[in-house]
């Protein structure tokens, strides 16, 4: 299911560039390899993998309680499904430098296009959560975490952005921009500048005083009303959708779950639901009929399931489709 021809080089620039660029660019949450694929068919150009979703999707806190090489495994997993670039929301870096070291090169080799961390101590704790109570890593000390991932990635185009959260933990500009510029001094590609108030002020406040030596990176969710355009008219073009993949999941499923519970009645929700065929597609079935063809003896091909294969047929997924895939890049 991998996208061979889009390779982790490609994918490191196509972030680079993205993230470089002066128009809107969102990078859309995703938790697996199921997420990632329906983001991309969705047209999104760049992929953020949540922590947050990540370990609710494992059933955990957001607290490091999924070690590293867990969302290691589902980010293997997003990364082989998809072409578009993964950006990896990486928490503190899962220690210090030398985690930080081991990271990248793990990252790099399953072809994740970008890290970034936050400025806080390990365990991290959500920043939604009693963010005034969090205590930031000692700066000269990150800087070093900063520096670390930069001399060790091996592609040039390897993107790491370095994320304040000077006001979640209830600091004001001064220490979110003195903080920002030391990790752009440190290497930092690209800032990200958290905020958990209801309005943009903060944001707003910062690019005031933002001497632009590097991109800004934002994350709206607390603030969604207030349109992109507003914030690129001062300079910031990159938005982290950071969790809707997951809100709307938990959503529809809560929902229908319920439906079905009080019900007892599966045509309760048959019309509203994918059908199993579009499960198929998504899980690029066709794709394995037409390999055993090739490469199985015939008579193991002949004797293989009929129903997969009858799954597979173009005209079956066709029929059954309702979002038509977008045309990978590569």
């Amino acid at each position: 299911m991998t996208n061979e021809s889009s390779s982790t080089g490609s994918r490191c620039r196509r972030l680079r560039d993205l993230l470089s660029s002066q128009a809107v660019t969102i990078l859309m949450e995703a938790h697996n390899g199921l997420s990632a694929k329906l983001c991309a068919e969705a047209g999104f150009e760049a992929l953020w993998a949540s922590g947050l979703s990540i370990s609710a999707s494992l059933g955990v806190r957001d607290s490091n309680e999924a070690s590293w090489t867990q969302v290691l495994e589902v980010l293997e997993f997003m990364s082989d499904a998809v072409s578009v670039p993964i950006l990896v929301d990486g928490d503190t870096g899962y220690g210090n430098f030398n985690n930080v070291r081991r990271l990248v090169r793990k990252l790099e080799q399953r072809g994740i296009a970008g890290l970034c961390i936050e400025d806080k101590v390990f365990p991290k704790t959500n920043s939604f959560i009693s963010g005034e109570k969090q205590a930031l890593a000692d700066c000269d000390e990150f800087c070093g975490k900063v520096r670390a991932a930069k001399d060790t990635q091996r592609d040039s185009d390897f993107v790491v952005v370095a994320r304040t959260e000077a006001f979640i933990t209830g600091h004001g500009v001064n220490e979110a921009i003195a903080r920002a510029s030391a990790y752009a001094e440190a290497g930092a590609d690209m800032v990200l500048v958290h905020s958990k108030r209801s309005d943009s002020s903060e944001i707003m406040d910062f690019m005031a005083h933002w001497d632009a030596r590097v991109p800004v990176v934002i994350v709206p969710t607390k603030y969604p009303s207030e349109p992109l355009q507003k914030f690129a008219q001062h300079g910031v073009y990159n938005f982290v959708f950071a969790n809707h993949c997951l809100r709307s999941i938990v959503t529809i499923l809560q929902k229908n779950l319920r439906v079905l519970h009080d019900t007892q009645d599966l045509m309760s929700i048959e019309r509203d639901i994918a059908p199993v065929q579009e499960v198929f597609r998504l899980q690029d079935v066709q794709e394995l009929a037409l390999s055993e063809q090739r490469y199985l003896p015939r008579e193991d091909v002949r004797r293989g399931s009929a129903t997969a294969r009858r799954a597979a047929r173009p005209e079956v997924l066709t029929s059954a489709t309702h979002i038509a895939p977008v045309a990978r890049e590569g």
